[in-house]
């Protein structure tokens, strides 16, 4: 089968693109071994909370216990007991504000404009525009890069180079990882060259164990694989979807960071979740609910949104086992005021969840979130204190700003006090982990 045609004008536009991929390699695990004045490459030191069971995963692996077989996320009972390491509590804040450093790094050489911040250690570069400003070619604007990051955080990055944002992504997670420089760079023609034929295809952008089991039942394992398959039977296995995984397979990708910054999703949506440190009654996690969805009502009342119904899902412990309990209500408006969100919710967990199991995880979502503004068309029949959401409204922001002068612990409900709550222990955590604060 002959290469895909390509448009009249495609070769040279992609040519003119150079996308950097920059990572800071094991960032949590670095930035500890930094501040204990450790070389983050050769300390052996593990991100994990030594508060939590041997079960708890592990944030970060440095590279050196990397290099002796230790898997990144790893849980800390699969670490060899032969191997002696530096166990270090996380802290989320810490890592982000060395995360903002980084980027303050950037910025000194590029605009926002062209940066699209992946994760907390992540970011894609556009340097297409400042190669000629700075007289220099691609990898030297990423050693220039990686330097001054070492130089101003003291931790190790590493880059891929593409001309497109796909190649840069994978130039960064197959290519970097065994050059000596950390640095890997491909284009159209070197990734059919040396990638074609690589495996397995999980090491690949965007290619899950799922999608990779489909493809292996139909004898597919490599990109060429693809590259060549009968497209309409890809689409019948994949649907839309097909078409991005046939382009990344001729090493194609149409998306630019300018098309990432000017997307605009139709809907959003707010959502917590907790995996609970033991098994909960039915009772106990009651507490749980009211907590999290105070919170959510607070968060939602400070970001200016309102929402119309809200979905909770409610999962058992492995001995009970069985489906999770799932159900959404509706508000019959759009709303951030606690006085009505949270009675329908505790209505909701009640109608759903089996009192004779035990609860382990807890996720609620606030669907279809909307700007607030504007005013409610009321019913001559509503009750006022549902009517007139102002005063829940009122009271929340009072709330918020007592919070945000003396921290989120200042001002506790009385369910906040119960054995069982979590809020206290979660206002000092960022993502699920301590803060560090």
């Amino acid at each position: 089968m002959n290469e895909k045609p390509m448009v009249k004008g495609e070769k040279d536009a992609q040519a003119s693109q150079m996308y950097l991929c920059i990572d800071l390699k094991s960032f949590y695990a670095s930035v500890e071994c930094v501040e204990r004045g450790l070389d983050p490459m050769t300390a052996r030191l593990v991100v994990a909370d030594p508060e939590r069971s041997e079960k708890t995963i592990c944030l970060a692996v440095s590279p050196a216990l990397k290099a002796m077989g230790v898997k990144n996320r790893c849980r800390v009972f699969q670490i060899p007991k032969t191997i002696d390491y530096i166990m270090a509590p996380p802290r989320m804040q810490k890592y982000i504000d060395y995360a903002a450093k980084i980027y303050g790094v950037y910025l000194k050489y590029i605009s926002p404009d062209d940066i699209h911040v992946y994760s907390i250690d992540e970011a894609f570069l556009d340097v297409t525009p400042y190669l000629q400003r700075y007289q220099k070619t691609p990898r030297e604007m990423a050693c220039m890069l990686m330097e001054e990051i070492y130089e101003t955080v003291g931790v190790r990055a590493a880059c891929g180079i593409g001309t497109n944002l796909y190649l840069a992504k994978v130039a960064l997670d197959i290519t970097a990882k065994h050059a000596k420089d950390f640095i890997g760079e491909l284009d159209e023609i070197t990734y059919r060259q040396t990638l074609w034929s690589h495996r397995p295809l999980t090491d690949f952008w965007r290619v899950g164990e799922g999608t990779a089991r489909r493809l292996s039942s139909r004898g597919i394992y490599t990109m060429e694989q693809i590259a060549h398959a009968d497209e309409e039977s890809l689409y019948r296995l994949f649907g839309i979807d097909a078409e991005l995984l046939i382009d990344h397979a001729w090493g194609r990708e149409p998306t630019t960071i300018r098309d990432i910054h000017a997307f605009a999703p139709k809907t959003s949506c707010l959502t917590s979740g907790q995996v609970l440190m033991r098994d909960y009654t039915k009772q106990e996690g009651r507490t749980i609910v009211r907590e999290m969805m105070d919170a959510m009502c607070l968060d939602m009342v400070e970001k200016k949104v309102v929402t119309g119904s809200v979905t909770l899902v409610v999962g058992y412990s492995k001995e009970d086992g069985g489906a999770p309990a799932k159900g959404t209500v509706s508000f019959g408006r759009d709303t951030s005021a606690d006085g009505i969100i949270l009675p329908a919710l505790c209505d909701l967990y009640e109608r759903i969840v089996d009192r004779d199991k035990l609860i382990r995880r807890m996720y609620v979502n606030c669907n279809h979130v909307k700007p607030a503004g504007g005013h409610i068309q009321l019913s001559l029949f509503d009750e006022r204190e549902n009517a007139e959401p102002e005063k829940d409204h009122r009271r929340q922001e009072a709330v918020i700003g007592i919070h945000k002068k003396y921290g989120k612990n200042a001002l506790l409900k009385g369910i906040d006090l119960l054995a069982e709550a979590t809020a206290q222990e979660r206002n000092h955590q960022i993502g699920g982990h301590k803060s560090g604060e």
